[in-house]
């Protein structure tokens, strides 16, 4: 068995109250003293919102079909644009460790604090809700600014609900937004040649109506 490693040779957990502390305390005050039908709403989003733009993502493709194959498979993309942005956002969070706010600043929250080791910056659900949206604005401007509000409202709500500093969730939206963008730009040069294959062999109804 091997000895326990020494507190002062494990990684420094970094502390982001310094950077916006007290702007998170007094979004997290401005929560406690907000009606309860208020409160309900946005923990309800920020915990299960995210399904929102799965369904817009499937709306996108649905539609997309009707266009041709290079719309089809730039909606296609979509989710996995998002599963990629997910993923760069976890790989930050473990290079960064900065402490959830609930616990370095020790206030009472909305939402139940998380576990030590579950890292704050970025904000996973920012990252996800701005690469969707970023990501449909190349399948449809519509359904793009649908997303783009929700982003919005899905950022805030975790400041609110005590989960995030606000330094988190902007630098979650740049970071998933910008994996997003670099990604579909990728994805729509390729689109056309990619859809024709596809649409050549028994996967043609992922990419056509027809």
């Amino acid at each position: 068995m091997s000895a326990p490693v020494p507190p002062s040779s494990q990684p420094a957990v970094f502390d982001g109250s310094s950077v916006d502390g007290s702007a998170y305390l007094d979004v997290v005050r401005a929560a406690r003293h907000a009606p309860g039908w208020l409160d309900g709403t946005v923990s309800l989003w920020s915990t299960y919102g995210l399904a929102v733009f799965a369904v817009l993502a499937g709306l996108g493709w649905w539609f997309a079909r009707r266009t041709g194959g290079a719309a089809a498979v730039t909606a296609l993309a979509v989710p996995v644009v998002v599963v990629v942005a997910s993923g760069v956002d976890v790989v930050v969070k473990l290079a960064v460790r900065e402490d959830r706010p609930c616990r370095s600043l020790r206030v009472p929250t909305l939402e139940a604090c998380p576990a030590p080791g579950d890292w704050s910056f970025p904000s996973n659900h920012a990252a996800i809700a701005a690469a969707a949206a970023v990501a449909l604005f190349f399948v449809s401007r519509r359904l793009g600014a649908v997303a783009a509000v929700a982003a919005v409202a899905m950022a805030a709500s975790r400041v609110w609900v005590g989960a995030h500093y606000p330094h988190d969730v902007v630098a979650g939206a740049l970071a998933g937004g910008l994996v997003a963008l670099l990604s579909m730009t990728a994805v729509r040069r390729c689109s056309r040649p990619v859809g024709r294959w596809i649409a050549s062999g028994r996967l043609r109804p992922l990419v056509s109506t027809a």
